[in-house]
């Protein structure tokens, strides 16, 4: 497992390592910090981070939440543990052309996991499990920062020193508070870049300690460099930024381990110089090491490409307009705006947004559009940072700074449209990774300004500020996160161009019952992008459902014209045709659904409800039980189905489909109501009477189940026991239609049958 090879014209690795400390400079010298022990200053960071983000512990399920685990069958008991290897995030077959494939199962697994200990979908327990792991991270990075921007040193019993002690302590605490990171936190979907943050960490320190010397005084561990592998892997099966650790873990090889100079490697190069192999480059250790991860690294992505499939997910224009864009330049220009737009958001976290898309950031499609300084300050401040880390003759600052701005580039290269489209225009939750970087160069930067500072305490009182600053704003954006209502109304001031944020707001209300307010939203969401084929979806259900079927169908009818695949919004459609008596319509949009999505419940149930409106009864029959073998749950459909049959006088047939629907949804009480009709009708009464008194005790303030229970011990000729019923009823419904005259009718013959007694 180990692996010694030694280079007769360079020193060995390990008196190298030794000797650290004193050939370079130390980043602590001129830092004002606190200086703390190691346990103590994981410690304040995991207390801090802590502090953050505590208050989202009792947050609801938000936004993405619902989709990737409410909706996910993945997280079910009953769905086999195979599945979740061969579905994406969201519970869609990876096969599929409408998924997405984001391939994260061990991510999915820990919510199945999540589910199965809780009991059902109670968010807390979700919440605590983020809070805890970003956490953990941040505690880790305070290892990882010590390596950074300290270097890599053992002491004579192999154990790590750090360094840079209360430069490692600042760069984690900027970490740990940074605002951006609130969405991972805050948000359940966020622990994907959580669990992919903490093995890539892990596999970082894993390779690190491939160089801890041991007994036989070998250079280097090949078990460790493989465990590094593995880790990575399982960083990408948490999400898929996890693979670019392997690139950091040669990167940090290539600078720390073999100190290369990288301006002097380029210059051999060019000139084809032959002492290359002095160089460090050609030394047998790093090339070899090198090798494991690049090969590492390749069957790693060619199993996701075969488990994934060949073909690239599936995006529309409104997630990421710029990649839509004809030319090359307005691509390219809108990427590096977006860019830059990630870099703010790292510098200065205080407008953010839970999401981008949909009109948030037009396109910038002419050079005079005032947008373009922002290109021009980011690659002016990148170009300056990568001269002087390629230049610099102070080779402990070319190394933090080569590191620095490897951490924050190679993480963000999957979400930079680059290699292939991605969903989105701004992630908050893409930057988890990249803001290592940012911490690397904000602690390298202090150190440099302490050094020229006269009054280094001024300074340090500087920073400890933006710190308290970022822990307010992490506490304030986490309460945004609890609530849908708060997410979503926060977004107002900070993209008000968003067609999707007026959307989501307009949903929520809706959902709250607040139909008015709804349509405001909904309505400013059209009108803001014109082809929000969901928006006009979700704004002619309310329409319809006020009676306002006109301009509900021109609505729906302009929705599947601009996307004519849109199964819910023909269904829809089919439902005001309904309305409005246009019948053979209503069935055509009903079964053009049905075509656009073959397993379609309640289509099926609609289709039925037409059927019965034309007394096409047994094409209605058949639409509920397709309804139902679809969806055996469905109740409305069984219920149909039974008060159909019942009002034809198939009375065994719709007893048998009761029972078949109670043995399925047994706790559902409008079956045992309309199952105890059938039964009535059929004389069974004593069976009846138990069904009709379990459905009350469900749902005690039914009118009409008091008043049907009343009609039964009528005909029963238990005669005390109707009129307690009648009178029940009639309190809960005076105007409860038949029950007051069949009252009446029963207080007679009481009355006739106490005349004949006295």
């Amino acid at each position: 497992q180990i692996f010694s090879q030694h280079n007769a014209e360079a020193p060995n690795l390990e008196q190298a390592f030794h000797r650290m400390a004193q050939t370079e400079p130390n980043l602590d010298h001129d830092v004002s910090w606190f200086l703390l022990p190691p346990y103590w200053a994981k410690m304040v960071v995991a207390l801090v981070s802590f502090l953050c983000f505590a208050n989202s512990y009792d947050g609801d399920f938000v936004f993405d939440d619902s989709e990737a685990i409410i909706n996910n069958k993945d997280l079910r008991a009953e769905t086999p543990l195979g599945d979740l290897w061969h579905h994406d995030f969201w519970g869609s077959k990876l096969s599929s052309n409408t998924s997405h494939k984001s391939y994260r199962p061990l991510t999915v697994l820990t919510f199945r996991i999540n589910y199965l200990f809780a009991g059902g979908f109670y968010p807390v327990g979700f919440h605590v499990i983020n809070i805890i792991l970003h956490c953990t991270v941040s505690v880790l990075m305070v290892d990882v920062f010590s390596i950074l921007l300290g270097g890599l040193q053992f002491s004579t019993k192999g154990r790590r020193l750090n360094l840079a002690p209360k430069s490692s302590l600042l760069a984690a605490l900027l970490f740990a508070v940074h605002p951006v990171h609130t969405e991972c936190v805050a948000a359940i979907v966020g622990r994907a870049d959580l669990l992919c943050a903490l093995f890539f960490l892990l596999s970082f320190l894993g390779y690190c300690k491939a160089f801890r010397e041991n007994k036989e005084g070998h250079t280097f561990s090949i078990f460790w460099v493989l465990m590094s592998v593995i880790l990575g892997a399982i960083a990408m099966l948490c999400k898929e930024q996890g693979i670019t650790i392997l690139g950091l873990n040669a990167v940090f090889d290539a600078l720390v381990i073999n100190k290369l100079n990288v301006l002097e490697l380029i210059q051999r190069l060019l000139h084809k110089d032959k002492s290359l192999e002095n160089s460090g480059l050609l030394r047998k250790g790093l090339l070899f090491r090198i090798t494991l991860l690049m090969s590492g690294g390749a069957s790693i992505l060619y199993i996701r490409w075969r488990i994934m499939g060949t073909g690239p997910p599936a995006f529309t224009e409104v997630d990421n307009p710029a990649s839509f864009a004809d030319s090359l330049f307005v691509r390219a220009i809108n990427y590096n705006y977006y860019y830059s737009l990630n870099a703010w958001l790292l510098l200065c976290p205080w407008w953010l947004c839970f999401d981008w898309s949909m009109g948030c950031i037009p396109l910038i499609k002419s050079v005079s559009d005032w947008r373009i300084i922002a290109l021009a300050a980011l690659w002016f401040c990148l170009i300056g940072l990568i001269c002087q880390a390629l230049c610099s003759e102070d080779s402990h600052k070319r190394r933090i700074l080569t590191l620095g701005l490897g951490f924050l580039i190679i993480p963000f290269l999957p979400a930079s449209n680059l290699f292939f489209r991605v969903g989105f225009v701004i992630a908050e939750r893409v930057i988890y990774l990249p803001s290592i970087g940012y911490c690397i160069l904000f602690t390298y930067g202090f150190s440099l300004l302490s050094k020229q500072a006269k009054k280094k305490k001024i300074l340090a009182v500087a920073v400890l500020g933006i710190l308290l600053i970022n822990v307010v704003r992490c506490a304030l954006r986490s309460s945004q996160w609890r609530s849908e209502e708060q997410l979503f109304r926060s977004a107002l001031s900070v993209c008000p161009l968003n067609a999707k944020v007026h959307y989501n707001v307009g949903k929520n209300l809706a959902d709250k019952g607040n139909q008015s307010a709804a349509i405001k939203y909904y309505r400013e969401a059209v009108r803001l992008n014109p082809k929000y084929v969901h928006a006009m979806n979700n704004l002619g259900n309310i329409l319809k459902e006020r009676n306002e079927l006109q301009e509900a169908e021109e609505l729906l009818s302009l929705a599947v014209q601009i996307q004519p695949d849109f199964a819910a919004a023909w269904m829809n459609l089919g439902i005001v045709q309904n309305s409005l008596r246009r019948f053979e319509e209503a069935e055509q949009s009903y079964w053009t659904a049905i075509k656009h999505r073959k397993k379609y419940p309640d289509c099926y149930y609609n289709l039925g409800r037409l059927y019965a409106d034309l007394n096409r009864h047994i094409d209605a029959l058949n639409a509920w039980r397709n309804a139902t073998v679809l969806k055996p749950e469905h109740s409305l459909a069984w219920n149909n189905m039974i008060i159909l049959l019942d009002n034809t006088g198939n009375l065994a047939q719709a007893e048998a489909v009761g029972r078949e629907a109670l043995e399925l949804i047994p706790n559902d009480h409008s079956l045992m109501f309309s199952l105890a009709n059938v039964l009535g009708k059929s004389q069974k009464y004593k069976e009846s009477e138990a069904l009709f008194l379990k459905a009350i005790k469900a749902n005690p303030n039914a009118a009409s189940y008091h008043g049907n229970l009343a009609v039964l011990y009528h005909r029963w000729g238990n005669l005390d026991l109707a009129k307690k019923h009648y009178e029940v009823s009639l309190k809960l419904d005076p105007m409860a239609p038949g029950t007051k005259e069949n009252y009446n009718l029963l207080r007679r013959k009481l009355e006739q049958l106490q005349k004949k007694g006295g």
